[in-house]
This record gives structure tokens, C-alpha cells and sequence, in this order.
């Protein structure tokens, strides 16, 4: 399947988050990258944090220096957040959030926690492997079913709240593997933080994530 920067996230910001990533995705976009996440969060007083990602799921420092770049002013204009913030750019990481379809397609085999928007037949959080996709949604297995009930859980992509991968050895094995087929340099970083946005006289940051 051919990469699309557009294709729909079924896990969504909401508030303020989703009002950024709506500032945020097209810069991104017209860069070449897709958006992963738009996050706030309390860390160094107020912490914008943007997740990007290139066709081949991967992010380095000039990808983040390049979406900071184009970002910074279209953020001065739109001044979405009314506080002085820092602004981070970065990787997915490893165990990384899963927002598309494509996502749990590629981390076939993989383990991962799912969190539903509401409750279903009594529950509301999943973790086990990834066993199918389809353009509906995932297929949990879960490890700990208990004896006599299906382990197989198919979940909606459109009920699911939050997704990510679980840190396993089979996850940093495919993580040193893509490592090898594209190195990174010693002094590249997966993180650029532009320290208090809202100050003309920011200084650039870079920090490894």
C-alpha cells in the first residue's frame, strides 16, 4: 500500500490538543511527513509535544529541525496556547503510539496496550498481541484469558482511545534490525525542543529521546 500522508487517524486529540493538530498536520504534510501525536503536558511548566514520522516510520534531527523550522512561525500566528510553552519535536520512539491503520498493520506479531473509549462487555483495556487487521479494526490475543473464554478480542479502530507498543525484546530486535539498514550518525537526536515558545529569543535545544 502506497504512503499516505492523510490517511485518517482513528486516535484523536480533543480540546486544545486537537485544535494544534489541526494547525500542525498540513506544515507537515506539505513536508512530507505524517502527524503521530499532539500532546500538552505540565513538564518545564508547559510542554508542546508533536510526534511526526516519515513514509518509512522513522524521524531524525533534521526532520525534526526541519519541521520546527516551518512550524515555530505558523504557531507565533495562531497562538494557540495563551502561556509560554516549550516546543518539542520528535520521533514515535520505539514503543511507539498506534493511531492508523497502517501502524498496527506493520507491528503485526508485536505486543500492544489498547485502551477503548468505553467499556465493552465489561472491559475497558486490552494488552496482548497483535494477531489481524483489517479496515475495521485490530485483533487482540490476549495471553492471560482465562480458561474456556476466546482470547481473541476484535476491536473497533473507531472505539479505540489510545494505543501503543509494549517494549519487548522481538520489538528492540526489529528496532536494531531497521538500526542497521539505516544507521543514524553518533551526534543525531530523535528530539528538537524549542525552549519558551512564546519568547523571541528562544534558544534551540537537542535532546535524545
Amino acid at each position: 500500500m502506497a504512503f499516505d500522508l492523510t490517511e485518517k487517524r482513528y486516535i484523536k486529540e480533543t480540546g486544545l490538543e486537537a485544535r494544534i493538530a489541526r494547525i500542525v498536520e498540513p506544515v507537515a504534510n506539505d513536508l512530507g511527513y505524517s502527524l503521530v501525536r499532539i500532546k500538552i503536558t505540565p513538564e518545564n511548566g508547559c510542554t508542546l509535544q508533536i510526534m511526526a514520522e516519515d513514509e518509512n516510520g522513522r524521524f531524525n534531527i533534521n526532520d525534526c529541525e526541519a519541521l520546527s523550522k516551518d512550524l515555530s512561525p505558523v504557531l507565533d500566528v495562531e497562538d494557540p496556547i495563551e502561556r509560554e510553552y516549550h516546543l518539542e519535536v520528535s520521533s514515535p520512539g520505539i514503543d511507539r503510539p498506534l493511531v492508523r491503520q497502517r501502524d498496527f498493520e506493520r507491528f503485526i506479531g508485536h505486543e500492544a496496550k489498547v485502551e477503548l473509549l468505553d467499556m465493552i462487555n465489561g472491559r475497558k483495556r486490552f494488552r496482548g498481541d497483535i494477531t489481524a487487521v483489517d479496515d475495521e479494526g485490530v485483533t487482540i490475543t490476549l495471553p492471560d484469558a482465562q480458561g474456556g473464554t476466546d482470547p481473541n478480542h476484535k476491536l473497533a479502530f473507531a472505539t479505540i482511545g489510545e494505543a501503543k507498543l509494549v517494549m519487548t525484546d522481538k520489538l528492540m530486535d526489529m528496532a536494531r534490525a531497521d538500526q542497521e539498514l539505516h544507521p543514524i550518525d553518533d551526534d543525531e537526536t530523535e528530539t528538537v525542543e524549542y525552549a519558551d515558545a512564546d519568547n523571541d529569543d528562544d534558544n534551540l535545544s537537542e535532546e535524545t529521546k
